[in-house]
């Protein structure tokens, strides 16, 4: 992105990052522009093709950088990461401050990737979200802040490791993930937060011919008003997949409350807990489950796991 003299912000004509050379101790880099797009543009078919460009030519190259916009980076890292691809180092990095702004974080991000996509102990880690010195995993790191630098962070278990001056320093691994191989994805399946007073209107206008599965982001450790509870039983009558997070920016949802919208009531009438995702990874989790065949429990037991 460049930023005009009055501050707006829009894509630069050609992207500046394939033109950066680095010295990097004999690595050879080859940038490739796959897609040139602002990342709110990002859909689920982009994420598919580029999971098939990984697929499709990752013999022929030791480690995998990609730049991304960071609005929906933490989305295409997470989908990255449910894919089968090569165990080598693929990491996704972008910037918070445009190319020709004071301060801009985009080279010095983009050299930190090549480093850790070129660091023999990034392979077989999963995707890897590199920004600001630290190295976060796909499955857990999330967007906090609007513009700060240090925006990416990862709720309740910190990074996986650090980059330094000379160094890169591991200090825990993410659990192995289940991972499929999908020809295609598609779907329909909606978010919907959960609100002091929420009734089952938003809930009642969902078209259940054309949904495929439901995400509510809940109260706390999984909970939802009562009047909101009556809407979802609509959908969970219909075997629509109902799947739970906590709106909580730190915690697990877990089915504790068993009063009428509490979390034990949810569990019983059907409602999948998903644990440690936010809503839109948990959305992606819905859709590529949906879409690898999996139905009742072993739908139940992935989401859940």
């Amino acid at each position: 992105m460049h930023a005009d003299s009055q501050g707006k912000v829009a894509p630069n004509a050609t992207n500046p990052m394939t033109k950066v050379g680095f010295d990097l101790h004999n690595v050879e880099v080859e940038s490739v522009d796959f897609l040139n797009l602002p990342s709110p543009h990002i859909r689920l078919e982009h994420m598919l093709a580029l999971s098939q460009k990984i697929k499709q030519d990752g013999a022929n190259y030791d480690g995998v950088v990609i730049t991304h916009g960071t609005d929906t980076l933490e989305e295409t890292a997470y989908f990255l990461d449910t894919m089968q691809l090569p165990k080598m180092p693929i990491v996704i990095t972008g910037a918070m401050r445009s190319n020709n702004e004071l301060g801009s974080d985009g080279i010095y991000n983009y050299l930190s990737a090549l480093r850790v996509a070129s660091f023999e102990k990034s392979a077989d880690k999963g995707v890897l979200v590199v920004m600001n010195d630290e190295i976060h995993a796909a499955k857990y790191v999330t967007k906090t802040h609007t513009t700060n630098v240090s925006t990416f962070q990862t709720p309740t278990h910190g990074p996986l490791g650090v980059i330094m001056k000379k160094d890169i320093l591991f200090f825990k691994t993410a659990e192995p993930r289940v991972r499929f191989d999908l020809e295609t994805v598609s779907g329909n399946v909606q978010i919907i937060k959960a609100y002091a007073g929420m009734d089952s209107w938003l809930l009642d206008q969902l078209d259940l011919q054309q949904l495929d599965g439901l995400i509510i982001e809940a109260l706390g450790a999984g909970n939802i008003p009562p009047q909101a509870e009556r809407g979802l039983q609509r959908l969970l009558a219909h075997n629509i997949p109902v799947a739970l997070v906590s709106r909580c920016f730190n915690g697990i949802a877990e089915p504790v409350y068993g009063y009428d919208g509490g979390g034990a009531s949810l569990q019983e009438q059907g409602v999948m807990f998903v644990k440690e995702l936010n809503a839109p990874k948990a959305r992606l989790k819905l859709l590529i489950a949906l879409n690898a065949g999996l139905q009742g429990e072993a739908l139940k037991s992935y989401m859940e796991g």
